[in-house]
């Protein structure tokens, strides 16, 4: 990644397709952090090319957009062939599968817009379980497209006026994202503990009103 970076700034007027093309290819989970690239992308519209802020700019939204496209394609047709694999089939089991895809019909955007704001290659897992549940590719396209807009111009704007020290904005950047992580994981396992809980309370209340059989 340093490497990458290195390069970029070094070639730094091409820097906008070299950032959209990374993008890219972090959506086929080549391990590219999306986040450094932001800062990176920020760090330099505001010292080094100020001139192509816009191009900058465009580079990261257009190239963290098309980059779903990509994971969501992986996820909906690499998933029938990864249904081979055992550890596959007990990860998204057919019901889970149908149980996400309702979800994503009824929380769709606000699934993409948080998810947009999770690190850690939670992102391509959240995109790539969206195809792999089927879910239409033109209201994923259409509900990512401001997800991503909205989340490129936020995190842009706001490392773009942070932008003095790019090794320093990547440090407090981790850490934010660290905690942003730290809440995703502890909101998922407070909501299955307590879909756990209220399935084994039906049990009980099912085995409670059971009618005892006479002998």
């Amino acid at each position: 990644m340093n490497t990458l970076i290195d390069y970029i700034v070094l070639h730094k007027e091409h820097a906008p397709w070299f950032v959209f093309i990374a993008i890219l290819l972090a959506g086929m989970n080549v391990p590219i952090s999306i986040d450094v690239l932001l800062i990176l992308c920020a760090f330099l519209a505001a010292h080094i090319i100020p001139e192509q802020t816009l191009a900058l700019f465009f580079s990261l939204f257009l190239g963290c957009y098309f980059s779903a496209w990509i994971a969501y394609a992986i996820g909906r047709w690499g998933g029938n062939h990864l249904v081979k694999y055992r550890w596959y089939r007990r990860l998204f089991p057919e019901n889970r599968l149908q149980n996400i895809k309702k979800f994503y019909e009824k929380h769709g955007f606000l699934t993409l817009l948080l998810g947009r704001f999770i690190p850690f290659g939670v992102r391509n897992c959240i995109f790539m379980t969206t195809g792999m549940s089927k879910m239409s590719f033109t209201k994923f396209a259409f509900r990512d497209f401001f997800a991503s807009f909205f989340w490129s111009s936020f995190s842009f704007l706001l490392f773009y006026s942070l932008g003095k020290n790019f090794e320093l904005l990547c440090r407090f950047a981790k850490t934010c994202n660290f905690f942003l992580f730290l809440a995703f994981g502890v909101t998922v396992i407070t909501l299955i503990w307590y879909k756990r809980k209220k399935t084994a309370k039906k049990k009980c209340s099912c085995l409670d009103t059971k009618p005892f059989k006479e002998e």
